[in-house]
């Protein structure tokens, strides 16, 4: 049975906890960089991706945790066939042995990415997957999208009691209800999902992020955008419609020729995106009308009422002896009508402020 839905305050939804790091709306950005197969069968390669990762602001490094035989069949059959696309001509097999990640690399990379301080997890793709991160102490899991629908592999994680992230790329409004429910069942305290489109690379336009917000309202989760575009605008506009996550492949060179690398970003865009994604974070900031500290220095050069004839005391101020100018040190233009047709307690001089303390009465 699908998990109804459940309005709530998008201003109010839940926060998570990886690490010791506060996930949520009221959080800056958490930045995943996703190594996936961008090592190219190098594991210098992979430790110098979470080096980059970690030297461009990333708050984690992410892994995919499979082999061949644990995500596919040896076949090769029509239907093991990839037609199309970046893997064109390939198996199954084929295109998932070249990019797996061996899993006697895993300790290494985990060793290495806290020793300098970046958080490390991973996706699994079953159960033994689950098993080998488990005893590397992994602090959280990532469901990617084509799992989505393993709602068996969703309970498995969940039975460890760590943060699990669900990706929802080609699922609809009730698989992800579904996923969520099986996260719930099997225990998972700390849920988050990301909205996400599963294609290499994706479109923009393909992305309606306005789906964020409905997300967030639906189910009272933190939400965030697992990015397959080619650049950040993306990624920073889910930040304004309330993403908390945001995922995106990282590579060392698009050039480079793996299997992900032309759909990845490189060091120097992850600096921009770890930046430009906590600049529209702070910029959201709160409704407040109230005047802002960077203006307190300006408001004398707002428009205020000035006398631009010399004036006696007695004399009756007349619309053509006063105007609406820079700056503000007279009294406000809205009380133009109000000073009109009043008599001066004093001479003035043009070019002077209208006070009222120079006016009396009307005439």
């Amino acid at each position: 049975m699908a998990t109804p839905i459940v309005r709530v305050d998008v201003m109010n939804s839940s926060c998570i906890s990886i690490a010791g790091r506060r996930i949520g709306m009221c959080e800056l950005p958490y930045i995943i960089a996703e190594l996936s197969a961008n090592h190219n069968g190098r594991l210098e390669t992979a430790l110098r991706i979470i080096e980059e990762a970690k030297n461009a602001g990333a708050d984690a490094i992410k892994l995919q945790t499979y082999t061949a035989d644990t995500i596919t069949l040896n076949s090769n059959a029509e239907e093991f066939q990839i037609r199309g696309g970046l893997w064109d001509g390939k198996t199954l097999y084929q295109l998932y042995k070249e990019a797996h990640m061996p899993w006697e690399w895993h300790k290494p990379l985990f060793e290495h990415a806290r020793r300098i301080g970046i958080t490390i997890f991973s996706s699994p793709f079953d159960n033994t997957a689950v098993d080998l991160l488990e005893n590397l102490n992994a602090p959280a899991y990532k469901i990617a999208s084509f799992e989505a629908v393993d709602l068996p592999l969703i309970k498995y994680v969940a039975s460890t009691g760590k943060p699990m992230i669900i990706s929802t790329g080609m699922a609809d409004s009730e698989e992800i209800a579904e996923a969520i429910e099986a996260a719930r069942e099997g225990g998972c305290k700390e849920l988050a999902i990301l909205h996400c489109v599963s294609g290499y690379p994706a479109p923009a336009e393909d992305y309606n992020l306005r789906t964020i917000p409905d997300m967030i309202a639906r189910h009272g989760l933190v939400t965030g955008l697992s990015d397959h575009t080619l650049d950040n605008t993306t990624a920073i506009t889910s930040v304004a419609l309330g993403a908390s996550i945001i995922e995106k492949h990282f590579t060392l060179d698009r050039s480079g020729g793996g299997p992900d690398d032309s759909f990845s970003l490189e060091p120097h865009e992850l600096v921009a995106l770890c930046r430009d994604t906590k600049t529209a974070w702070q910029a959201l900031g709160q409704v407040d009308y109230g005047r802002k500290s960077s203006e307190q220095g300006n408001v004398k050069f707002r428009r205020s009422l000035y006398f631009v004839k010399d004036l006696k005391a007695g004399d009756v101020v007349t619309p053509g002896s006063i105007r609406s100018v820079r700056p503000g040190f007279g009294v406000a233009p809205k009380f133009m009508s109000d000073v009109i047709g009043r008599r001066l307690s004093f001479d003035v001089a043009a070019g002077s402020a209208v006070m009222w303390s120079v006016l009396s009465d009307k005439a």
